[in-house]
């Protein structure tokens, strides 16, 4: 494992838990659930545009070179990206062992998911500075993110004031406590549902998934308490500067150099991706759901829970736990999505 891996492996297994407590005990519960049915849409429209663009990307490769296709590794292969890209890692693992992927085209499709995923993450994050445009083009009324928004930002001018050291001290100590309950408690749980196959398959046996639901509740009932007033002295400030973090350590795993050997399988991913947003687009304008639906449900499924509240931070940090609750609910319906997806690639290639 090179630096960037084991940089990644301390954001993500402390700095990730830490911003999602900081950023949700400010939330406002009530305006969130308010945002109404278009998120959950197109979370799922996300996922089916997931199942089905493996298939048809596998599909078009064969056409072109037949000869990738000589035997029945490659559609197993890709079962792993599926696992990922509508779940997490937990139903990437889960995927490897159903399908028997070797270790070494495990490697591969890793390198396929994470440069693919990490590209498509970029462009979210440079078109959410342009979402005004994006939603007149997708014919959106983006007004309940906007009160939300709008609240978020009057409350903080109405209570904002400078953090003092015995401030900063309690919200860095808070966090230190908290994150360490998550894990404890996620490690107990994880290690609960090991022995059951069932759970191994929808993430139940991963203590990372117990981790972000436990941190994620933890802030939740906080933001009911005197607690949330942490908010005041810029408790999601910092909780967005450790997903900035988070965001330079995704891109230190980029491998350059496995991009060009292993280029034709990148660019089945790169078609499959496609494919994929070219779906989710349709779907939006369709259902005139505002571009923050579609960026943080489709990073949801193709990032977990570890990028889909960067995303949501893209448009304000207010909106963080829309991207902790989809990640999650990615996970809940990574193994059995990667399934099917991989049983259709079977049908198309084998």
């Amino acid at each position: 494992d090179g630096i960037g891996s084991q940089i990644y492996g301390f954001t993500a297994t402390y700095l990730l838990p830490a911003s999602l407590l900081l950023m949700t005990l400010s939330m406002d519960v009530p305006k969130i659930l308010g945002l109404g049915w278009k998120a959950i849409a197109m979370f799922f429209a996300a996922s089916v545009a997931i199942v089905i663009s493996g298939p048809i990307s596998l599909g078009i490769a064969k056409w072109i070179s037949p000869e990738m296709f000589n035997d029945d590794t490659l559609w197993r292969g890709f079962s792993a990206v599926a696992g990922s890209w509508i779940g997490g890692a937990a139903n990437q693992a889960a995927m490897k062992e159903l399908f028997g992927v070797s270790d070494d085209l495990f490697g591969m499709m890793i390198l396929v998911d994470t440069t693919n995923a990490s590209l498509w993450l970029l462009a979210i994050l440079v078109m959410a500075k342009h979402s005004a445009k994006i939603d007149k083009f997708l014919r959106a009324d983006s007004s309940s993110i906007d009160k939300v928004i709008a609240a978020v930002e009057s409350y903080e001018r109405d209570h904002a004031r400078p953090a003092t050291i015995n401030d900063l001290m309690v919200m860095f100590g808070l966090c230190f406590a908290m994150v360490g309950v998550a894990h404890f408690a996620g490690g107990q749980i994880a290690g609960f549902f090991a022995p059951y196959s069932w759970a191994v398959q929808y993430s139940f046996a991963s203590s990372f998934f117990w981790m972000v639901v436990i941190i994620t509740l933890i802030g939740v009932v906080f933001s009911f308490t005197k607690i949330r007033r942490l908010d005041h002295v810029g408790a999601s400030k910092i909780g967005t500067v450790f997903i900035f973090v988070l965001i330079a350590a995704i891109g230190m795993q980029i491998n350059l150099v496995g991009i060009v050997s292993q280029w034709r399988l990148l660019l089945i991913g790169l078609l499959w991706m496609s494919i994929h947003v070219v779906i989710v687009f349709a779907v939006a304008r369709m259902i005139r759901a505002p571009f923050f639906f579609l960026a943080v449900g489709s990073n949801a499924n193709t990032g977990g829970a570890s990028s889909a509240p960067i995303v949501a931070t893209a448009f304000h940090p207010s909106l963080a736990p829309v991207g902790v609750f989809l990640g999650i609910l990615g996970y809940a319906v990574g193994t059995f999505g990667g399934y099917i997806s991989t049983q259709m690639m079977r049908l198309v290639v084998g």
